[in-house]
Formats: C-alpha cells, sequence, structure tokens
C-alpha cells in the first residue's frame, strides 16, 4: 500500500469520525443534531450499523479523492488548512447535490429544525473533515 493511499485512509477514517462528532454535538450550542449515518440509515431502509459503515466508506472515498485528484488542483494554496478547507466546502456542495439526486429517486427522512442552521452545521462538519484529510495527506 503506498504511502499517500495511507494517508488517505487514515485521513478519510479520522476526518470522518471528527466531523460526525462535531455534527452530532452541535446541538450543545444551539444547532439542531444531525447524524450523518443515521439519515443514511433511514434514508436506503438499512440498520444503523451499515449507516455508519456507508458514511465512513464515504468518507475514505472522499479523501482518496483529495489525496489524487483535488491536491493537484489547489497546487497554488500554500496553505494545507486552506486546502482543507476549499475541499470541505467543495464536498459539502457536492453532498448537497447527491442528496437532492437521491431524493428526486427515493424517499428522504424529514430535516427538524432551523434549515439555516442544519446548512450552517453541515458546512462546519465537512469544512472540519477537509481540513483534517489535508493535514494527513501530503503532496509528495
Amino acid at each position: 500500500m503506498t504511502s499517500k493511499i495511507k494517508q488517505a485512509l487514515i485521513g478519510g477514517i479520522i476526518g470522518t469520525a471528527v466531523m460526525t462528532v462535531t455534527m452530532m454535538v452541535c446541538h450543545m450550542i444551539g444547532m439542531p443534531k444531525m447524524s450523518p449515518p443515521e439519515m443514511l440509515s433511514t434514508m436506503m431502509g438499512f440498520s444503523i450499523g451499515i449507516g455508519w459503515l456507508m458514511h465512513f466508506m464515504i468518507g475514505i472515498v472522499f479523501a482518496m479523492a483529495y489525496a489524487f485528484i483535488f491536491i493537484n488542483l489547489v497546487k497554488k494554496v500554500g496553505n494545507n488548512i486552506l486546502k482543507g478547507a476549499i475541499f470541505g466546502f467543495a464536498a459539502f456542495i457536492f453532498a448537497q447535490i447527491m442528496m437532492t439526486m437521491i431524493g428526486m429517486m427515493m424517499p428522504m427522512p424529514t430535516m427538524t429544525g432551523n434549515m439555516m442552521l442544519i446548512m450552517i452545521g453541515s458546512i462546519m462538519g465537512h469544512v472540519i473533515f477537509g481540513i483534517t484529510v489535508a493535514l494527513f495527506v501530503n503532496e509528495h
């Protein structure tokens, strides 16, 4: 296994864990509670365990995309934290597009709470994910 694959694998797992914990504890500061694994399992009709597995697999795939594609697109950005924040925001946009497309094909769980706060919490979670991945994946 190459070093870059290991870095992306570890970064994806840790980034997904940090993102998920952040999103799940946001309710402590007045944000709506969000659980991506629960949302995935409800949406797909699988158990929560499968939702967790899917969530981490998606995080690993995104980390691989960062390591092998995105990092080459932002070579001029000198700061890894900024690269990660940009990647996290791009991942958020991609997730919104995919959720909209999936929502057209199958029923989606209803979101409860202030939609603006849900979006802000989701952006925060994805940016934190991106920064974590960027800190694990080296360019060389």
